[in-house]
Order: C-alpha cells, then sequence, then structure tokens
C-alpha cells in the first residue's frame, strides 16, 4: 500500500474511532438521566405510598372512633327507651292508685318526657286566701302521699299556683307568700305522711305560670292550683348544680 492510501485509510479508521466515541457518551447519559428519572419517579411513589399508609390509618381511626360512638349512642338510646317504659309503668300505677280522685276530677296525673305530675285544684285543698289545709284535702293528700312513696328514685316537687287576683293581708302580703305557703303545708304534710323530707321541695310561682286565661272564673279557676311533680333525682342534682354555678 503506497503512502496517500495508508494515510486514507488512518484517517478513515480515526473517525470511525471517534464517532464510536461520541455515540456511547449519548447513551451513557442518556442511562443516567433515565436512572435519575427513574429514581426521582420511585422517590415520589414511595411518598405518595406514605400518604396513603397515613391515609388508611387515619380512616381506621375515624372508623374506630364512629364505631365508638354508635355503639355508646345504642346505649344511650336502650337507656332512654328502658326509662321510658319504666317512666310509663310509673305513671301507669300512679294512675291506678289514683284513679277515683281522678274520674271525680279532684286531680289529674299528667306525663312530661320523664316527669310525672298530679295537679290538684286549689279549692280541694284549701279556702280562697288561706294555706291551711282541709280536712277533705288531708284525705286526698293521704293518698296522693301514699302513691308516691314509692318512687324512691324520684324528688317530689311541690309548687304553688294561684290566679293573677291581688291579695294584700298580714299573712299574705301578695300572691307569692300564698303560693309558697300553700306549697310548704302541701310538703310538710307529705313529711308527716311519711315521705322521706329529703325527697321534698317546694316552691311558689304565684299568678306568673297560668295554663288558662284570667280573664274569665273559669280560667282563674284552673290557675288556682298545686303541682306535686316526680322529678328523676339526676335531673334534679343536675339542674341544682347549675343554678348554683
Amino acid at each position: 500500500m503506497n503512502k496517500p492510501a495508508f494515510q486514507l485509510a488512518g484517517t478513515v479508521i480515526a473517525a470511525a474511532l471517534t464517532a464510536s466515541g461520541c455515540v456511547s457518551t449519548g447513551e451513557f447519559e442518556k442511562v443516567q438521566a433515565d436512572k435519575a428519572e427513574f429514581e426521582q419517579q420511585t422517590h415520589e411513589l414511595q411518598s405518595e405510598r406514605r400518604a396513603l399508609e397515613e391515609q388508611k390509618t387515619a380512616l381506621e381511626r375515624q372508623q374506630g372512633e364512629l364505631r365508638a360512638e354508635l355503639e355508646a349512642l345504642a346505649r344511650q338510646k336502650a337507656q332512654l327507651e328502658t326509662a321510658n317504659q319504666q317512666t310509663k309503668s310509673q305513671y301507669d300505677g300512679l294512675v291506678r292508685n289514683l284513679t277515683e280522685e281522678v274520674k271525680k276530677g279532684q286531680l289529674q296525673v299528667r306525663q312530661f318526657k320523664d316527669m310525672l305530675t298530679v295537679e290538684v285544684a286549689e279549692q280541694l285543698f284549701f279556702d280562697s286566701g288561706r294555706a291551711t289545709l282541709k280536712e277533705q284535702g288531708k284525705a286526698v293528700l293521704s293518698k296522693v302521699g301514699d302513691a308516691l312513696k314509692g318512687y324512691e328514685d324520684k324528688v317530689i316537687r311541690v309548687v304553688g299556683h294561684t290566679d293573677n287576683v291581688p291579695i294584700s293581708t298580714a299573712q299574705f302580703p301578695s300572691n307569692w307568700e300564698l303560693s309558697a305557703a300553700r306549697a310548704t303545708t302541701v310538703v310538710r304534710f307529705l313529711q308527716s305522711a311519711g315521705v322521706a323530707p329529703e325527697r321534698l321541695t317546694a316552691s311558689g310561682r304565684g299568678e306568673f305560670s297560668p295554663v288558662a286565661s284570667n280573664d274569665d272564673a273559669e280560667g282563674r279557676r284552673k290557675n288556682r292550683r298545686i303541682e306535686i311533680t316526680l322529678v328523676d333525682r339526676n335531673v334534679a342534682q343536675e339542674v341544682q348544680s347549675s343554678g348554683a354555678k
């Protein structure tokens, strides 16, 4: 081979080697870029996986809390149903014990939620403007007391009410004093009849809790009354605690 031909061959080989070196560098850089992209994607997927696991844990915790709340609500519902049934049984028993008095219209027995109220017309217990218990009233109140003795889980709240006709005497300057004195008279009689005094409370509302209009005689008659209410001990204690704050 002559010298020019040899030089040409060398040039071709060098060019080929150079070209070969350039392709290898590009492929290497591409592989490195792909690797970096893969690592980035792997890192992102791992982050997403951790986030999903945290969400799963949070959802499982919420599910557990909701399950506990549902169980608590179910227990409360069962307790309320039991309490309602107990109250209904007590109401029915109280009505049975006072059937004759209810039939005669001497008193009414009412139920509101977990409270039972015996409502007695004023004229059965007291003369107008007085707080001394009448003999006829004593007989009825004795029977009421006997009926109430069995409900030891209840507090007995006695409230006196009047109409809006003013009263002003040496003993009772206003209807406040008259209604409170009547309630106290009933409480003292119930205590003497064997009802535990710690279960008894007395208060007067005067003319300020009417159940009818005071514009006519019939309405005023309805407003003059004594309410004897059975209240659950827990409810009564909550009311006293809230009032003391």
